[in-house]
């Protein structure tokens, strides 16, 4: 595989490129942001923080490695792969160097499965962000693939426009605007979204009452046309209480359950589950 680390980064206080000189990414007015011993660098800046240490925790990211390195989501990432080479292919340029940024990149999980699908003949440029210092270091720590990992928020994307061919928003937040605004025109955005019967059997366990679903027909994003929404829906048993642990813990679920809730789940030694998510893409479009 022919990969490069994502070079088009923008400063975060004004927006202008940034240039790599040494160990340091620079912008013209000299702000100044270091590469960290791990790989990363930190372009969240305090004031684009909502907390002292916003994201995912460290425990957070431990638990979600361990679940998704035993495999359970592989065939979300396999179609992950096939939707984004499915557009690489049909832009007419199928060996022209190929951009990608996944938007909440946790600890890199999709990315490495990315990269390892593309063909090798492909240039491939890779950056992962997260608003989770933890989760870009774990990601970093992992990386054989020479990416660019930042931390960095959604809603202040840290990347100069116009210069992606595809974001991926992996159950993440996404904000339009700005992968509209990063995005080649006929860029790909891929969303994936939880599907109403996604996980129902834990939710079942740690909640009294499950809600009402909420509608899944949403509006398409400023900026965008969309293309195509695919349905993926499978069954995987957890076996253990410290896999289902992970799983839990990997989830809004973990906060959102009572404590008795939890203690409900904490319980089970195996449990049989519905994975059930959507995948949504859309392609960037002028706006008139």
């Amino acid at each position: 595989m022919s990969i490069t680390p994502f070079q088009a980064l923008a400063c975060p206080l004004d927006g202008e490129p940034l240039e790599m000189l040494g160990g340091t990414w620079r912008c013209t007015a000299g702000h100044s942001f270091d590469i960290a011993k791990q790989g990363y660098v930190n372009l969240l800046p305090v004031q684009h923080k909502r907390s002292h240490d916003p994201g995912d925790s460290k425990a957070m990211v431990a638990a979600r490695q361990r679940f998704l390195n035993g495999g359970y989501y592989e065939a979300i990432a396999k179609a992950v792969n096939s939707a984004v080479e499915e557009h690489r292919a049909g832009s007419g340029l199928p060996n022209a160097p190929y951009s990608c940024l996944d938007a909440g990149c946790g600890e890199g999980y999709y990315l490495r499965h990315l990269a390892k699908a593309v063909p090798g003949s492909v240039p491939l440029s890779l950056m992962g962000l997260d608003i989770s210092k933890w989760a870009v270091l774990a990601a970093a720590k992992q990386d054989t693939l020479q990416a660019s990992w930042v931390v960095g928020s959604n809603a202040h994307l840290p990347v100069q426009s116009a210069t992606l061919d595809c974001v991926l928003s992996m159950f993440g937040f996404p904000v339009a605007g700005e992968f509209a605004r990063v995005l080649k025109p006929g860029g790909l955005l891929l969303q994936v979204e939880a599907g109403p019967n996604h996980l129902r059997e834990l939710r079942e366990v740690i909640y009294p009452t499950l809600k009402p679903e909420r509608s899944m027909e949403a509006s398409v994003p400023k900026g965008f046309a969309h293309q195509q929404t695919l349905s993926l829906c499978y069954e995987l048993s957890l076996e253990g209480a410290e896999r289902i642990a992970d799983l839990l813990a990997m989830t809004p679920h973990l906060y959102r359950a009572s404590a008795e809730g939890r203690a409900r789940a904490a319980a089970l030694d195996t449990l049989t589950l519905t994975v059930d998510v959507r995948l949504v893409a859309y392609s960037r479009v002028s706006v008139a």
